[in-house]
């Protein structure tokens, strides 16, 4: 039986106000040109970097999240000892890493480049070492197998190695304003509380660049790759963890500074069974600047555009819903646990229902 697709979109508004949540390599804010004109953006990494440390701070249990490290015979090692504490476990883990194909792992360094590695795939290949196991394999499949749920979200590439590659369940796109931005400079003083009466000066100047935007921030995941590789129960739980971190997080990016944290104006969550449908030409052209803001104009010509591609291209949703007021048409609206609730069923029900 042909198997069928099933992807969900999250369509997310939300107002930054002044702030540095990503800089280039100047300290910049970083932007982009979009239809003609300047506009705000966060990368997509450093809001998947935002998304893992939700996952491990309130949503996803340690043992199903994995590490992206150099330091790789350090996990291994640290599960060798708990199953043989006077055995070399230094000298263990390196053999075992070896073995499962990472040539040029050391024991000072760990790997040559960053590896995810999940706690699982680490006790596996420490069960192996205490087995005494020599088949090269079984440590080859053991890094392959019983992946995290952050590793099959975004993926695994070794360049030494693809047959170790994970493809990425989830995509997230670059955030941008949905209208035209231009960068703005903080100029600062820090007075020096020692300092001799007689001096009036500053003890520091300097200057923070900053801006403030309405983003449009887009991410989909495929709930079939998830399912493939951590079951229908587990994929339909992991889409929830990403639904709310990709919702409430947020990179961190001079917070001190500016203290920008903020939540969504508006979602939009999707379920499609074609293909996933960024919406991001509803601000191709920039919303103009006005006395009311940003936001609900740019509420108003995601519904509009969504309708006229629904229309001439893609059709509807097959579920739909929302958060936050202003995109009726779209779907019904709800708050944010409730709406996480019927996710989950309905990505349940639905894996359910597939033949694999």
């Amino acid at each position: 039986m042909k198997r069928n697709r099933l992807y969900i979109d999250f369509h997310v508004l939300q107002t930054v106000p002044p702030s540095c949540v990503n800089r280039d390599d100047t300290g910049s804010p970083k932007t982009a040109v979009y239809g003609g004109t300047t506009r705000a953006r966060v990368s997509s990494q450093a809001w998947k970097r935002a998304i893992r440390k939700m996952f491990a701070e309130e949503l996803v249990e340690e043992q199903n999240l994995g590490k992206r490290t150099k330091r790789v015979t350090q996990m291994v090692k640290e599960e060798i000892q708990n199953i043989l504490p006077d055995g070399d476990a230094a000298t263990l883990a390196l053999y075992a890493l070896k073995n499962a194909g990472l040539d040029k792992v050391t024991e000072e360094k760990g790997a040559d480049a960053l590896f995810f590695m999940s706690r699982a795939q680490a006790k596996a290949l420490a069960k192996l070492m205490a087995e005494g196991c020599e088949d090269k394999k079984a440590f080859k499949a053991a890094l392959k197998e019983a992946p995290s749920v952050d590793m099959v979200l975004f993926g695994r590439m070794v360049a030494s190695d693809p047959s170790l590659n994970y493809d990425a369940a989830a995509q997230v796109a670059h955030s941008i304003s949905t209208h035209r931005v231009q960068n703005e400079f903080d100029y600062f003083t820090a007075v020096d509380d020692l300092q001799p009466e007689d001096n009036a000066g500053a003890g520091h100047l300097g200057t923070v660049e900053f801006n403030s935007s309405t983003l449009y921030r887009y991410a989909t995941v495929n709930a079939l790759e998830l399912s493939a590789h951590l079951g229908g129960e587990e994929a339909a739980k992991a889409v929830r963890a990403f639904a709310e971190a990709f919702i409430r997080s947020m990179p961190e990016g001079r917070q001190n500074t500016f203290a920008n944290r903020t939540l969504p104006d508006a979602v939009y969550i999707a379920v499609r069974t074609d293909q996933p449908v960024n919406l991001c030409g509803a601000f191709e052209r920039a919303v103009p600047a006005g006395s009311g803001g940003y936001m609900e104009p740019s509420k108003e010509a995601l519904a509009r555009y969504a309708e006229e591609v629904y229309q001439n291209f893609a059709g509807r949703p097959a579920f739909s819903l929302t958060v936050g007021g202003g995109l009726p048409a779209l779907g019904e609206a709800m708050p944010l646990q409730q709406a996480l609730d019927q996710l989950e069923a309905e990505v349940r029900a639905r894996l359910g229902q597939e033949v694999i």
